[in-house]
């Protein structure tokens, strides 16, 4: 006697395993674009690394110097020059 439901059992295993093999194939696709992309960002994320280690150490040398304190009062002073030219224009 033969089961009534294996052939849409098989039907449903056979598009499960196409579907499968349409995703697997889509995600080594997406993978080696990802990995293209990876690769040309790589210059960009080097750049971004030195200037991070540049502001650090220029900081650190700003502050051992002492003349951390010093900039950040010029700063404060060019910025009330500036605002106070945007009142009277």
């Amino acid at each position: 006697m033969e089961n009534p439901h294996e052939q849409t059992h098989n039907m449903l295993l056979a598009r499960i395993i196409t579907n499968m093999e349409n995703l697997n194939e889509s995600v080594v696709e997406m993978k080696k674009l990802l990995g293209d992309a990876n690769k040309n960002n790589l210059p960009t994320e080097v750049l971004a690394r030195m200037w991070e280690s540049y502001i650090r150490n220029a900081e650190y040398h700003l502050q051992a110097t002492g003349q951390r304190g010093n900039l950040e009062g010029e700063d404060e002073e060019e910025q009330e020059e500036e605002e106070g030219e945007e009142y009277r224009n």
